[in-house]
């Protein structure tokens, strides 16, 4: 999976864009998709952190938090805009945070209480979309390449019709 600004090298209009629509009201709002234990989606609101170096996410103890520890896949779609009918999510895995440097900016950044039993994740992005709902407009999409997903089968496909010499 890619980190955030591997994404963001890649596609940076649409990384851009993705930003800017999870950050429309200051701080980053949106909605986080996991995974729970019996394979359902939960949801719930989050504020995602877009940083120079990468997409986070303060994560309390909660069922969403354990829904990662078990599952890392998940789903983040930006907060809906007053002003737009544009729309962006990003999918991928959720990593915990080890480095202390980067958990230290960010609480001193984002004032992340202290007495909070809260967990630093690093959302690394497998896909994501913006969609602006206007004539004309389709949507843009990324995937990240290192990703692909190989055929099912590995056994070469036959043709639909053969054409046989007479």
């Amino acid at each position: 999976m890619a980190t955030w600004t591997a994404f963001a090298a890649a596609a940076p209009g649409l990384a851009s864009s993705i930003r800017a629509l999870l950050h429309q009201y200051g701080a980053g709002m949106g909605y986080l998709a996991t995974v729970r234990a019996d394979g359902g989606p939960r949801v719930h609101p989050v504020s995602p952190i877009v940083a120079d170096d990468g997409l986070y996410l303060f994560v309390v103890d909660s069922p969403k938090r354990r829904d990662l520890e078990r599952d890392g896949r998940y789903a983040l779609h930006a907060f809906p805009a007053e002003d737009t009918d544009a729309e962006a999510y990003v999918s991928g895995r959720a990593h915990p945070v080890t480095s202390l440097t980067v958990v230290d900016r960010l609480v001193r950044q984002h004032r992340a209480a202290p007495t909070v039993d809260w967990r630093l994740y690093e959302l690394t992005v497998e896909a994501a979309l913006l969609h602006r709902h206007e004539p004309g407009a389709y949507p843009i999409t990324w995937r990240d390449p290192a990703n692909r997903r190989e055929p099912a089968s590995s056994r070469p496909r036959q043709p639909f019709l053969q054409l046989v010499a007479a």
